[in-house]
This record gives structure tokens, sequence and C-alpha cells, in this order.
């Protein structure tokens, strides 16, 4: 009995000898996009890297065009190449997200051992704190170079005597900024209680409601220039009392 031979159904993308030529042609089209995503992207994305994904994406494109279709393969590719470059970058941010909680760990974990030894921690200490080996903090070490997390000039573990691990805080959430606010809120409440309580009204609506002068006078019943000769003479009963507490200006604190 003769075999029926049975014939395989021909790709519907170029033939694979033409393929590597499709690809080579279309690289321009890859960079094209590659920069034009890249723009809106914060500094620590390689651009090399968005290229790379996006030529897979043309790979791809050239395996499973359909010229039946009747679309031109270069429109074609560019939906392929940009969705390659965006899933990459999916990708990159959940590694991002991951190397940010790991920053915020170690931040938190120096903040807490400097509040407990008076002095800055080691990076032996801080990684002691957080249970961390030496070689998965070195690795951490260098996964936050990397992204920018951390100065590139923090000494590695192998080559610190007593020096501070370079992990500044946010001013705003450093210990003695946090309490000269909070001394500053206390001198502004005792210096509010000297106000009438128009003026106090008007002073609470502008800072904590942030309302405009205009909205306060509707609230009040009065015009916005009654409003704003009200405001200007309550900061300057209140700066008085300030002063005569020693308080010059914010600065001070």
């Amino acid at each position: 009995m003769r075999a029926t031979s049975v014939s395989k159904p021909k790709p519907a993308g170029p033939e694979a000898a033409d393929r590597d030529q499709v690809i080579l042609e279309h690289l321009p089209l890859v960079r094209v996009i590659a920069v034009r995503v890249h723009e809106n992207l914060p500094v620590h994305v390689d651009l090399d890297d968005l290229v790379h994904a996006g030529i897979m994406g043309l790979i791809d494109a050239t395996k499973k065009y359909n010229p039946k279709k009747q679309v031109a393969f270069a429109s074609y590719a560019k939906h392929r190449i940009k969705g390659a470059i965006l899933d990459s970058l999916r990708q990159l941010d959940w590694a991002s997200r991951d190397l940010r909680r790991r920053h915020k760990q170690i931040e938190a974990a120096t903040r807490e051992l400097a509040a407990v030894l008076h002095r800055n921690p080691t990076q032996a200490e801080v990684a002691a704190r957080l249970g961390v080996g030496d070689e998965r903090w070195r690795r951490m070490m260098m996964e936050l170079r990397n992204v920018g997390l951390i100065s590139a000039s923090t000494r590695p573990l192998d080559q610190e005597e007593s020096a501070a691990p370079d992990f500044p805080a946010d001013r705003d959430t450093q210990p003695d900024n946090i309490c000269a606010r909070e001394q500053l809120k206390v001198h502004l409440k005792l210096a509010m209680k000297v106000l009438p309580a128009r003026y106090r009204q008007v002073v609470q609506l502008y800072y904590a409601r942030e309302m405009t002068m205009r909205e306060i006078g509707d609230v009040m019943g009065i015009n916005e220039s009654r409003v704003s000769q009200i405001h200007k003479s309550a900061l300057q009963k209140m700066a008085g009392v300030l002063q005569a507490a020693g308080i010059e200006s914010s600065a001070a604190f």
C-alpha cells in the first residue's frame, strides 16, 4: 500500500531564509520605537535593554505575520515590537518595586540602629539587623547601586571599618526634622491663642482648609479686602508672640 504523503502547512510569515533579511531591514524601526518609549522613563532604564526586547518582538512578528490579512508588515511589526518592550518594562517594574522595598527596609534598619546606638551604624550592623549574610548583602548593594538607589561611594562590607552606610533618609522623615516640626506646631498654636476668634478663624480657613480670601469672605459674610486685612494683622500678632519667645523664623527649628 502506497503511503499518502501529507504536506506540511507553510508558515504564515516570511520564509525562514528571508527572515534574517526582514529583521535587518526593520532594526531601525525597533530603535525608533525604543527611543520614543525611553524618553518617558526614569534614567536608570537602559535603552539597550528596550532595543533587545523590541528585537525579540520583531522576530516574533516575522513568524506570525500573515500577508493574507493585507496589512503591511511594518505596521504589524510596530505593535509586536512595542508590545514586547512594554512587557519587558512590566517585568522590570516588578523588579524595581522589590528593590525599592528592600531599600526602604535598609533605611528603616539604619534609622532604628542609629537611635539605639546614638551613632551611624556600620554596614555589618545593618546587615545583621536585617538577618542578611555577607554574600547576600553584597548582591543587594550591587543591585541598589545599579538602579541609583544608593550612592556609588558606599563602601562594601569587607572594606569598612567604622564607616556609616550612605543611606540618607528624606529630609522630611529625619527624626530631628520631625521633632522640629512638632515643636513649631506647638508654638504656632500658642501664638494663635492670643488672636481674637475672628482672626483665628481666618488663619484656620486659609492655612488648614486652604480656602481663598474670597471663599473665606463668603463664609464669614465680609468682603475679600477685609479678609486680607485680618489675615495680615493676624500674622503680625502671631509673629510678635513668636519673637517674644525668641523665634525669629521657622529656620530656628
